[in-house]
């Protein structure tokens, strides 16, 4: 019997079975797919990304923080849990949403050492500012080539600082949002076409 004439049958049932039907197009792998394009980002884009996200970000969380710790003005244990950003939906959408970490620090975080010894000058330095009544400016740092940092201060005389931080020697309110590389490369790329 004929080697090739047994063979070309099989391949042709085997080539039918690869068909495109057997490949399940869900939206995780069209994302994977586009992320794996070449792209071309800039460290500017990448910065002008995460500053425009992070000063959006950071008035929505705000805003929804100020509005749930004025509905619960009453509930001291209501408003503890806020001021750790539990029960409140819309910030963990976002987080969700940009893949973000989203976190309120104070003065007290200076001395926390899960955070990047240059997030704890950062802090230091928002600190010094509040002690000396200096204006705030948001800053972004780039740590370890796969994270970004964007940083607020909340004004120190908001519902937020004062109820969350009232009592610390200096009142000092500062939002940390944490951008994986990624995701801003994602953002970036999304912002360009």
């Amino acid at each position: 019997m004929n080697v090739t004439k047994l063979i070309f049958p099989l391949l042709l049932i085997y080539l039918a079975s690869c068909g495109p039907e057997r490949v399940k197009y869900t939206p995780e792998l069209k994302q994977q797919m586009s992320d794996m394009k070449i792209k071309h980002i800039t460290n500017t884009d990448m910065v002008e990304t995460v500053n425009t996200l992070g000063e959006r970000i950071s008035a929505t969380v705000q805003k929804e923080l100020t509005d749930t710790l004025r509905h619960h003005a009453d509930n001291l244990a209501q408003q503890a849990r806020l001021c750790q950003l539990q029960n409140l939906p819309r910030t963990k959408a976002i987080e969700k949403k940009y893949g973000v970490e989203i976190q309120l620090l104070s003065g007290a975080d200076i001395q926390n050492k899960t955070l990047a010894p240059k997030e704890r000058e950062v802090l230091d330095a928002y600190l010094y500012n509040a002690e000396q009544k200096l204006p705030q400016i948001s800053n972004i740092q780039k740590i370890a080539d796969t994270l970004f940092i964007y940083n607020a201060a909340v004004p120190t005389d908001s519902l937020v600082c004062q109820t969350c931080f009232g009592s610390q020697k200096t009142p000092l309110a500062v939002w940390r949002i944490a951008f994986p590389k990624r995701e801003v490369i994602r953002q970036s790329v999304g912002d360009k076409k």
